[in-house]
């Protein structure tokens, strides 16, 4: 790596996580949570008004998650309180008596959507593995976790490998929740004992090499039948340049966890594909949509996969050690920038049109996952220098 690459990873480093320090957590905190019970806003509009809408399973441990990271990354607010209210308005308004999170529940604690979603528990895990890692004095957190991941085995697991994504509805199967699920089982295996973590990741990730990813082009396919088969019509033939970062990361962190360099070469092939097809170079961002075809289903792009963009090249240059990856990493950060220029600093657009013109938009809460996962991941890899 040269000077002037590590000049210009450590000024995208310390320009995000200004951002994050100095504004957004600080924001997030003021405006984004509700005073009353802890709970977080679903949005919060450009002129710093929270929207008190119904509250998704997916949006509270996505929130938790980042104000641990808060922690980690050195905010001076009060993350320790954030973190311990949201969690126990988790546990007291989402999971249910059989141990499933509920999927959604009006701003008032009502029930509106009692099915358990794949998606939501793959992130009610995750939140539950990084409070652990941050707030050891949480006794029991593994336990509610394991409970979970035995239920989801026992109950919602497809015949021919993974799962479900809903109890009520066996079809379509779908890869994007696996991919979380993944996420979440790597977070436990970093700091358990118990062997049901990497047994998990393991089946998930050998089930994406095998029945995911696409063996013509090498993408990970997102909508299958019941036979893991990509299902028929145009759903089955889409696949979004951000998944192809998101998988692709995740398949190298297991990959060189356990020694597996197939993984390795899928997930730079992955990765390769998203950076030679996937980005619209005069907006410098990732499509949202592409066929198998190659061509562009949905030309517009949301600022998620510009984050995941970061943290696959960051993964990729340091495990190949070719550093070409940087400068994906820069266009990255520069593509994530435009959604970050908000006239209030800390709030972000989530979407750009064909043309390149941000949507003026509530600022959604579930995108500050995606963001502050990318700057821990640039933190990370400074670090590691």
């Amino acid at each position: 790596m040269t000077n002037s690459q590590l000049e210009n990873i450590e000024s995208v480093q310390n320009a995000l996580q200004d951002w994050a320090l100095n504004h957004a957590f600080t924001l997030w905190h003021r405006i984004g949570v509700d005073p009353t019970n802890g709970a977080f806003y679903e949005k919060v509009g450009q002129t710093e008004t929270p929207q008190n809408l119904p509250r998704r399973a997916r949006v509270t441990p996505r929130q938790i998650y980042c104000f641990c990271m808060a922690g980690k990354l050195g905010w001076d607010g009060p993350w320790r309180d954030i973190v311990k209210a949201g969690t126990t308005y988790f546990f007291n308004n989402f999971f249910r008596v059989d141990g499933f999170v509920r999927s959604l529940i009006g701003a008032d604690g009502s029930i509106l959507d009692d099915e358990a979603v794949l998606y939501d528990q793959a992130f009610a895990l995750f939140a539950l593995a990084n409070i652990q890692s941050v707030m050891p004095e949480f006794d029991d957190l593994e336990s509610r976790a394991k409970a979970l991941l035995v239920a989801l085995r026992q109950q919602q697991s497809s015949p021919l490998g993974g799962f479900k994504e809903f109890s009520t509805k066996a079809l379509p199967l779908l890869s994007n929740p696996h991919m979380h699920l993944l996420e979440a089982t790597l977070e436990w295996a970093k700091i358990s004992k118990d062997p049901i973590w990497q047994q998990q990741a393991n089946e998930i990730a050998e089930l994406c090499l095998k029945k995911f990813i696409d063996p013509e082009i090498g993408c990970v396919r997102e909508y299958f039948d019941g036979e893991w088969a990509p299902q028929e019509g145009i759903d089955g033939q889409k696949f979004e340049p951000g998944h192809q970062y998101e998988w692709g990361w995740l398949l190298l962190r297991w990959g060189q966890s356990i020694n597996r360099p197939d993984a390795i070469e899928a997930a730079l092939k992955m990765i390769g594909l998203a950076e030679e097809v996937g980005i619209d170079h005069s907006r410098g961002v990732a499509y949202n949509v592409m066929l198998k075809d190659l061509s562009i289903y949905d030309l517009k792009s949301r600022l998620w996969p510009q984050t995941e963009r970061i943290k696959a090249c960051l993964l990729a240059a340091e495990l190949t050690r070719d550093y070409q990856y940087l400068q994906s990493v820069i266009e990255g950060a520069k593509g994530l920038n435009k959604y970050l220029a908000t006239p209030i600093k800390g709030l972000w657009y989530d979407t750009m049109t064909p043309s390149g013109e941000l949507i003026a938009e509530d600022a959604p809460a579930s995108s500050f996952y995606h963001i502050i996962c990318s700057i821990v991941e640039l933190d990370n890899f400074v670090r590691r220098l």
